[in-house]
């Protein structure tokens, strides 16, 4: 970027930050908002603490031309090592609100699964016992249709409200969105989750939070949860399931289990993790990402697609297996 350029954009970035957008932060290192622990700097980083803030910054951030990424917690998404040249949303605890009216429950987009399980079985709400243990906000498990033991969120959404690619504010019913397994469509491009309301059945709190608590401890037994990490790296379907297992078994049955590529390893506790074991950039997890598909691929002739997602320096957000494809066996990100 020419330097007239270059204080053009900076110039826009200030106005956009210079407005009633919530908690601005310049050049903030990404590596502070993913569970992964690693990414470049972002250009502008900003907390909203209402819909309203949030699509004012959707508005600014469109009318001046800049390249805009939404996050949560960033529990699923690798960041480059260059950074976001761009304006990073966060929807995080700033936007947490919860509300339980009988089996219904509405909540904001940044609240942490963990606390809206808790909440669910405080109010006597089943149905969330599965995201217990799930280390992201509530409006990333919708986009991913997430969830745990092969259950997924989609199949509690009443409807979602939103803010399009514009800026304007809307509310969208379960049948006009697209949920499939560990995925979602909606209607309009650049959708933005704000607030969503799902169902769910009446139970014991006492009964909700026994079985919480054996979810987690057996999540403590499986999962690498002492080294910074995004969780399941390969998607499980159903019919790879059927065939061969998990994605962690057919890993660990290639041989893979524990491999490294600089600092970043397949889990020794579980191949379906890949870990950070200190200084991991996201070119070393991309590189070992595109190792254990090449390998999977050639013993056992499937080709594992990521539920982790990879943002360039651009903004632009794709499946970790896209980017591998598109590398063509370089090691850069």
């Amino acid at each position: 970027m020419a330097a007239d350029q270059r204080r053009r954009y900076r110039e826009a970035l200030a106005r956009v930050a210079g407005r009633d957008v919530g908690a601005v932060m310049f050049d903030e290192l990404l590596s502070r908002h993913c569970s992964w622990r690693i990414g470049g700097p972002a250009d502008l980083l900003v907390e909203p603490e209402s819909v309203e803030q949030a699509a004012l910054l959707v508005r600014s951030v469109a009318e001046a031309g800049i390249p805009l990424v939404v996050i949560g917690s960033g529990s699923n998404l690798l960041f480059s090592d260059e950074g976001v040249r761009g304006v990073v949303l966060k929807l995080g605890s700033r936007m947490a609100r919860f509300s339980a009216n009988g089996n219904h429950l509405v909540a904001e987009a940044g609240i942490w699964m963990p606390r809206f399980a808790r909440k669910a079985g405080n109010a006597g709400v089943s149905g969330f016992e599965h995201t217990a243990g799930i280390p992201g906000t509530l409006g990333g498990l919708v986009l991913m249709n997430g969830g745990s033991q092969r259950k997924c969120i989609g199949a509690n959404v009443v409807r979602i409200w939103g803010i399009t690619g514009s800026g304007d504010q809307l509310c969208l019913e379960r049948e006009s969105c697209d949920f499939s397994y560990r995925h979602c469509r909606f209607p309009h491009d650049g959708f933005i989750i704000t607030k969503v309301e799902l169902a769910g059945e009446s139970r014991e709190p006492r009964e909700i939070r026994r079985e919480m608590l054996e979810i987690l401890r057996s999540r403590r037994i499986k999962f690498p949860l002492k080294q910074p990490n995004c969780g399941s790296v390969f998607l499980s379907t159903s019919e790879l399931h059927a065939a061969l297992g998990p994605p962690g078994k057919i890993i660990e049955d290639a041989g893979l289990k524990g491999a490294c590529v600089g600092e970043a390893q397949v889990s020794p506790k579980h191949a379906n993790f890949i870990v950070n074991r200190g200084n991991a950039r996201a070119c070393e997890v991309l590189s070992l990402i595109r190792t254990v598909r090449k390998e999977v691929l050639a013993k056992y002739g499937v080709d594992l697609c990521c539920e982790v997602r990879y943002v360039n320096s651009e903004g632009t957000t794709l499946p970790a297996d896209c980017v591998c494809d598109i590398q063509k066996g370089q090691d850069t990100a």
